[in-house]
């Protein structure tokens, strides 16, 4: 048998034995004709309770919320009522451009927005409320070991904060990565999760450097492009936006490339991520220690001779995957086309992003609004179900792959009315229509031969 075929079969066996109805728990009662204790009852009912998602859901969302209270505390605390309104005002101003930009990335195959969300949240506030209360306990138990608070400081910031930061933004990629995993299937994924993540980290930051700035401008009566406002304005915002997002999006890398790999290869899964997380706090201590390693003018030499190309060596790498994934599409939905899911014309436009807009537009035009929308997730279905198919082939899919494929299967053929006709449209008006390229088999196995 090949590896393809062993793969859906392992994936088509129920994952666990069926319970018989003589062992099965019947209101808190007895089990087998044990009678259970008080305190087993009220275990079991606490374990059924949190595995409801909207309990997790509203605890997670209410931790969010305190530690968004506390780090908005501390940081107006430290700049003032005034500063910290400055400061929000002006750190506000990058992270709609940036959120856009990995919006944009995210495209083929776009993620839940309960997912970003949760990133942004993340490192706005739990990431930075972290690192605040860290980089500040080291720096003074270092001071205060030392009795050196000058070394303490550029030790703070050098290696302590980098290595918290890193680690503290890093715990929101891990998460998505352990408990979204169906979200989480490529490299664009761990880029647009690690970027969001840090874009928020950085709007709470560039509060309080903002915020610092203009109470000191308050203080020393300055003002206008002379001013520390202005400077920490210019650096901050205008040439150094991407700069957290370009750090944290290493460990993204790291995470999208451990999803990518076979599920037998567990040292590389692990690897990967850890690899990931040391090139972002190295990153991040070289930009962190560049004025104070080389020199005063160290900082723009290592924006210029490091920072610049990394960050459009990464931009390339990200938007070739993204290509990667449309080339994926017109490689592995012709099985289904083939097999009576799809038209033939359909994954020509569904591998175009000028089609599959087309192809939205076309259908709201024609039957109104809500046949747009039902398009726009016909398109992410058909995504997913493509990147699912070549999981498979890689060994990366899981046990429930069977599970998976059928239930968007099942979304695709409530929505193939709508979408069908108008893909064939967008593929025949961009010139896509052709014969299919030839797909990969699993070996013999076609769990929809009729």
């Amino acid at each position: 048998m090949s590896q393809s075929s062993a793969q859906h079969t392992m994936a088509s066996r129920p994952p666990h034995p069926v319970v018989p109805p003589c062992r099965q728990e019947q209101g808190g009662g007895p089990v087998g004709g044990v009678p259970q204790s008080t305190a087993r009852r009220r275990r079991m009912r606490a374990a059924r309770l949190w595995r409801s998602r909207a309990v997790r859901a509203g605890v997670l969302i209410t931790l969010l919320a305190l530690c968004g209270l506390v780090i908005l505390a501390l940081v107006r605390e430290q700049t003032g009522t005034q500063g910290f309104l400055v400061g929000l005002g002006l750190a506000t101003l990058p992270v709609p451009l940036l959120l856009a930009a990995f919006r944009w990335l995210d495209r083929v195959e776009p993620g839940p927005w309960r997912n970003l969300l949760f990133a942004f949240a993340w490192g706005a506030f739990a990431a930075a409320l972290i690192a605040i209360l860290a980089n500040t306990f080291a720096t003074r138990w270092i001071a205060t070991a030392t009795a050196d608070p000058a070394s303490a400081d550029t030790l703070g910031a050098t290696v302590i904060a980098p290595v918290v930061e890193e680690s503290a933004k890093a715990a929101s990629v891990l998460l998505l990565f352990l408990f979204r995993r169906r979200d989480f299937t490529g490299l664009v994924d761990g880029v647009v999760v690690a970027g969001v993540t840090a874009t928020g980290f950085a709007f709470t930051e560039n509060i309080l450097y903002l915020g610092n700035a203009y109470g000191e401008d308050q203080t020393f009566g300055t003002s206008g492009l002379a001013s520390v406002t202005a400077a920490t304005f210019f650096v901050r915002i205008v040439m150094s936006p991407f700069a957290h997002p370009l750090f944290t999006v290493l460990t993204g890398i790291g995470f999208g490339l451990a999803a990518l790999a076979a599920r037998r290869h567990r040292i590389r899964r692990i690897a990967l991520p850890l690899l990931g997380l040391a090139l972002a706090m190295g990153m991040h201590a070289l930009w962190n220690g560049s004025a104070s390693l080389f020199g005063p003018w160290g900082f723009y030499g290592v924006y210029a001779a490091f920072m610049v190309p990394a960050f459009g060596l990464l931009t390339w790498l990200t938007i070739w995957t993204r290509q990667r994934e449309l080339r994926t599409i017109s490689t592995e939905l012709p099985a289904y086309a083939a097999a009576g899911w799809l038209a033939a014309a359909e994954p020509q436009a569904l591998s175009s992003m000028r089609a599959r807009t087309m192809a939205r537009d076309y259908a709201r035009r024609t039957y109104g609004p809500a046949a747009g929308h039902a398009v726009s997730e016909y398109e992410a279905f058909a995504t997913s179900l493509a990147s699912l198919r070549h999981r498979a082939h890689r060994g990366a899919a899981g046990p429930d792959f069977a599970e998976r494929e059928r239930e968007l299967l099942h979304h695709l053929w409530r929505r193939r009315d709508v979408a069908a006709p108008s893909l064939v449209y967008a593929a025949r008006a961009t010139g896509r229509v052709a014969v299919p390229p030839p797909h990969r088999d699993y070996g013999g196995y076609n769990p929809y031969r009729r």
